[in-house]
C-alpha cells in the first residue's frame, strides 16, 4: 500500500479508506536514531536556525524516507511555517495535498476540506464511515488506558503520552496497534496503583525531549493529563466525521482548548500544570493567556532541539515540584 506523510493529525479515516498508509512525520522524526542530525540537515539545506525544529525535522524526514512521495500538509490550525515547508518539499519533488482546519470551526468549511481530500483519494462516504467505526473501536481502548492513568493511577505519564500520540496515524497499522494496546491494558490493569505522587497536567504540543516524563516520576510527580496527545484520540462519542474534527480542539483557538483543559483539570484533580512551548512557535504567545486563565500553578517550559533535558530545565522542574509540595 502506498504511504502518505502527514504534518499533524488529519482525517485519517479517509486515508485508510483508500488503502493508503498515513505516516505522522513528527513521530518518525522524533523516534529517529539521530533526530538532531535531521534538524542539522535542514539547516545545511538552508532552513534558518530560528525556525521550529519540528518543521526542520519533518523536512529532512521526508527527504530521508524515499518511499513517501506525497504529504498532507495542514496549512491552517497547526504551525504557521507549514506553508514554506510545503514549498520546499515541492521543490524536492514531493506531491503536497493541502488541508485546513477553519479557525472558527465553521462546519461548512470543514466539510469542504474533508470533501477535497475524499475526492483526492477517490473514496465514498460509506467507505469513510466504515473506517471510522474501525478506528473508533481502537480509540476507545486508548481512552481506557487514559482512564487507568488518572483514575486508577496504574499507568505512567510516558505510556499515556506514547499510546495517545500514536493515534495520529495508529503507527501505520491499526490492527497491530490495537493488539499492542490490548496487551498493554492487560498488564496495566494488574499493576499496583501509584500513591503519594504529585498529579500534573501537561498542555501544549508534545515535548521534543521525551525524558521529561521519566524525570518527573523520579522526583515523585506524574503527568496524568496530556492535553494535545489526548485530543489525538478524538475523546468524544460522535458518529459524524465532520463533527468529530470540529470537537477536536488542537487546531482551533486557545479559548476553545481551555474549555477542555478546565474540565480535565477538575476531573483529574491536578496539583499543577506544565505548559510546553516550542521555541520559535507562535503558540508561545498563548502562554500569557494560559497563565491568566488557569487557577493552578503553571510552569512554562521551552524546548528547542531534540535531546536530553538541560541542567536549567531540570532545576526549574525541581523548584516547581518543591513549590507544589
Amino acid at each position: 500500500m502506498p504511504k502518505i506523510g502527514i504534518t499533524t493529525t488529519v482525517p485519517i479515516e479517509v486515508v485508510y479508506a483508500a488503502d493508503w498508509v498515513p505516516v505522522d512525520l513528527n513521530n518518525v522524526f522524533i523516534t529517529d536514531e539521530n533526530p538532531g542530525a535531521l534538524v542539522e540537515e535542514a539547516e545545511i539545506a538552508g532552513y534558518p536556525r530560528n525556525i521550529c525544529a519540528w518543521i526542520k525535522g519533518i523536512y529532512s524526514t521526508m527527504l530521508k524516507y524515499r518511499d513517501i512521495r506525497t504529504v498532507i500538509a495542514v496549512t491552517q490550525g497547526d504551525c504557521s511555517n507549514t506553508h514554506a515547508l510545503m514549498e520546499t518539499l515541492q521543490l524536492a519533488g514531493i506531491e503536497v495535498v493541502p488541508f485546513a482546519f477553519p479557525y472558527d470551526r465553521d462546519v461548512d468549511l470543514l466539510n469542504l476540506q474533508i470533501e477535497k481530500i475524499r475526492s483526492f483519494f477517490g473514496v465514498s462516504w460509506r467507505q469513510v464511515r466504515k473506517e471510522k467505526e474501525r478506528l473508533d473501536r481502537i480509540r476507545r481502548k486508548v481512552w481506557e488506558l487514559d482512564r487507568l492513568t488518572w483514575e486508577e493511577n496504574r499507568v505512567g505519564g510516558w505510556d499515556n503520552h506514547f499510546y495517545q500520540v500514536s493515534c495520529s496515524d495508529f503507527n501505520g497499522n491499526p490492527d497491530k496497534f490495537e493488539a499492542d494496546v490490548v496487551d498493554f491494558l492487560n498488564q496495566a490493569r494488574s499493576a499496583p496503583p501509584r500513591e503519594r505522587e504529585l498529579r500534573l497536567g501537561y498542555i501544549g504540543v508534545p515535548p521534543i525531549m521525551g525524558e521529561l516524563y521519566g524525570y518527573l516520576e523520579e522526583r515523585g510527580a506524574r503527568v496524568v493529563f496530556n492535553e494535545t496527545q489526548r485530543q489525538f484520540t478524538m475523546p468524544f462519542e460522535t458518529g459524524d466525521l465532520v463533527e468529530q474534527y470540529r470537537l477536536y480542539t488542537y487546531p482551533y483557538g486557545v479559548f476553545f482548548r481551555l474549555k477542555d483543559i478546565f474540565r480535565e483539570m477538575s476531573k483529574r484533580k491536578l496539583d499543577g500544570v506544565i505548559h510546553y512551548a516550542q521555541s520559535f512557535c507562535y503558540r508561545q504567545i498563548e502562554d500569557l493567556i494560559v497563565r491568566q486563565k488557569l487557577d493552578l500553578p503553571v510552569l512554562t517550559l521551552e524546548g528547542d532541539k531534540p535531546g536530553r533535558l538541560d541542567a536549567r530545565t531540570r532545576m526549574r522542574l525541581d523548584v516547581f515540584l518543591d513549590m507544589l509540595r
